[in-house]
C-alpha cells in the first residue's frame, strides 16, 4: 500500500520524507516479521545464545540448553531453513554457527534492554 500523506492532518515535510526513507515496503516488513517470530521462541534464543560463544554440535547444544538432542535437532532444521545457522561436517560431527550477525547483535539488543529495566 502506497503512504497517502495528503490525508495526514499534523505531518510536516521533514517526518514525511523521514518515513518514506525509514518505513519499510510490504514485502521487507513480512521478512522482517518472519526475522523476528524465528526468534521469538525460547528455546531458539537459548540455542541462539549458546552458538553466539562459538561452534557447536547437537550434542553439546542439548547439554547447554537443557533439553533432548531431538528437540535441538528439530529447531536447528528450521534455523537452517530459515538461514539464520550455518553447518559444518567434521568427521561424523556436524557443527553449527549463527550465521548472521543481525541475530546476535538482536540478542545483544535484548538482553540490554533486559539490564536497563532490572
Amino acid at each position: 500500500m502506497t503512504m497517502k500523506f495528503d490525508d495526514c492532518l499534523y505531518m510536516d515535510a521533514f517526518r514525511e520524507d523521514l518515513l518514506r526513507r525509514y518505513m519499510p515496503t510490504d514485502g521487507e516488513a513480512y521478512a522482517l516479521a518472519d526475522f523476528f517470530s524465528v526468534c521469538a521462541d525460547p528455546t531458539r534464543v537459548k540455542i541462539f545464545s549458546a552458538l553466539a560463544t562459538g561452534d557447536m554440535c547437537v550434542g553439546d547444544l542439548a547439554c547447554a540448553v537443557g533439553m533432548h538432542p531431538s528437540t535441538i535437532s528439530h529447531q536447528l532444521k528450521l534455523l537452517r531453513d530459515k538461514g539464520m545457522v550455518n553447518v559444518r561436517r567434521r568427521g561424523k560431527v556436524v557443527y553449527y554457527s549463527l550465521s548472521d550477525p543481525a541475530v546476535e547483535a538482536a540478542l545483544d539488543i535484548g538482553a540490554n534492554r533486559l539490564a536497563r529495566r532490572a
